[in-house]
């Protein structure tokens, strides 16, 4: 009798064991198998970043807002592959192109470094990915609010538009991938710039990691809750990936450009393919996204002094 019962509790346990297993690691019941997700990951709208001394190498604390952006960009992954990813293609895209630590990602994806490159914070993008996930995200040059609010360039640029709309960094490469057919399904980064990424993208999933109290300032979440936000808002988002429409604006397509100076509209004016609509704006239109990125790519690493 007791052989008999021991070997029933042994069973019992052993089921239980396997049943919680199985309600562990199964993906969503909406979870899609085989899905390809390109991620491009920027750094001002990261976890607890606030001001330059996390977001470049002379930054007291960017070694530590590194790993915040690394382990942001994991967690997105994370969530993902829950969500039956298999495929994953990450484009480090802050500053030098050279932030995300290498030996903390995941040795089956890819990572895109450095400038300058075919379609910018979009290199690699096609049309053979399900959807595109932005992580750090921030608001445009154009928005009165958002921690370390700009498009592209802070030094040098007041605004960017496209067919008269300004636009962020997230509308700027929300069209590039809609050229290509696929939809943001998903960004990260403060209040602000999830205000303004739905306002521009419609029903995009977002996880806010951070309230924007000024440029320079914000209320943030620590890096772990950060984290397991974004997972599980990736899970959801590429749960659902279906549900979303990319944002293809066809062609042809006018980029309007303010800078803060004046002599670089100026020389800017002597190409024949850029009208100089005042002392600061230049216009160029291009017969679609892949163009209008291409002159954006020009516009903001053309140096005749360049070397090598």
């Amino acid at each position: 009798m007791r052989i008999r019962s021991l070997t029933r509790s042994t069973i019992r346990a052993v089921a239980i064991l396997t049943l919680t297993t199985v309600l562990t690691v199964a993906p969503p019941a909406s979870a899609q198998e085989g899905l390809k997700i390109y991620i491009s990951a920027d750094m001002e709208g990261v976890v607890g970043t606030v001001t330059g001394e996390q977001l470049g190498p002379a930054g007291f604390e960017y070694e530590q807002a590194r790993r915040w952006m690394t382990e942001e960009v994991n967690a997105a992954i994370r969530g993902a592959r829950a969500a039956g990813a298999t495929e994953i293609l990450v484009s480090d895209s802050h500053g030098n192109g050279q932030n995300l630590l290498l030996d903390e990602l995941p040795p089956d994806i890819t990572v895109i470094r450095s400038w300058p490159r075919p379609l910018a914070m979009m290199a690699g993008i096609d049309d053979t990915f399900d959807g595109a996930i932005f992580v750090g995200y921030h608001t445009s040059t154009d928005n009165s609010t958002g921690v370390r609010a700009h498009t592209m360039s802070s030094a040098r640029l007041t605004s960017v538009k496209l067919n008269g709309v300004p636009v962020p960094e997230t509308g700027l490469n929300a069209a590039i991938a809609g050229h290509f057919g696929v939809p943001v399904i998903m960004l990260t980064g403060d209040d602000a710039i999830a205000e303004e990424a739905t306002d521009l993208l419609g029903d995009l999933e977002t996880a806010v990691v951070k309230k924007a109290y000024g440029f320079h300032a914000a209320e943030t979440m620590m890096p772990q809750a950060a984290y397991q936000l974004i997972e599980e808002t990736a899970a959801r988002a590429v749960a659902r990936t279906a549900d979303f429409e990319p944002w293809d604006l066809g062609g042809p397509i006018e980029l309007e450009v303010s800078f803060k100076n004046y002599r670089p509209v100026e020389a800017l004016g002597y190409l024949e393919i850029v009208e100089r609509i005042d002392s600061h704006t230049i216009r160029y239109t291009g017969p679609d996204m892949i163009a209008v990125a291409d002159f954006l790519t020009f516009l903001l690493n053309y140096d005749s002094n360049a070397t090598p």
